[in-house]
């Protein structure tokens, strides 16, 4: 008995922390991790993929969506691989953010900068903010260097 309460505590706990927000599996794992044991989260988990309310996949999409626009793709990968999301859904998912890397970058540098830099330790500012956004090299140097395209 105490065994089928401590699983329906732990399936009511791992159902509470994704009705905030999407998980990775990796995350909710080890959420999960001090209130059961290994076997018993595991077959939580396969169980929830299996009715869907767990999804990889979803939760890429969502960090991606929730990190558009203020943040670079490399950002996103690294985030990503931190969570424990597997590298084919990574993939896609930078894939995709990679197209407005350079909007929002450019959006990103105006709020913060709005002039192009005076001098080379200006540029270089500029340079690490961007970067530390995880934006890519390439998209640094055209918004920061005023290349058009």
């Amino acid at each position: 008995m105490a065994k089928s309460n401590r699983a329906l505590g732990l399936r009511e706990r791992a159902l509470n922390l994704l009705a905030r927000r999407e998980h990775s599996r990796a995350e909710l794992a080890r959420k999960l991790a001090p209130h059961g044991e290994a076997d018993e989260i595991a077959a939580l988990l396969d169980d929830l993929e299996q009715r869907k309310q767990l999804s990889d996949a979803r939760y890429a999409e969502s960090l991606a969506h929730a990190r558009a626009g203020k943040y670079g793709s490399r950002r996103l990968a690294h985030e990503l691989r931190e969570k424990g999301v597997g590298e084919g859904l990574i993939a896609d998912a930078v894939a995709e953010a990679r197209e407005g890397d350079l909007a929002a970058a450019r959006v990103a540098w105006a709020k913060k900068f709005g002039a192009p830099p005076s001098d080379a330790n200006e540029q270089a500012r500029q340079y690490r903010f961007l970067l530390g956004r995880g934006f890519p090299n390439e998209v640094v140097r055209r918004v920061v260097g005023g290349d058009e395209d």
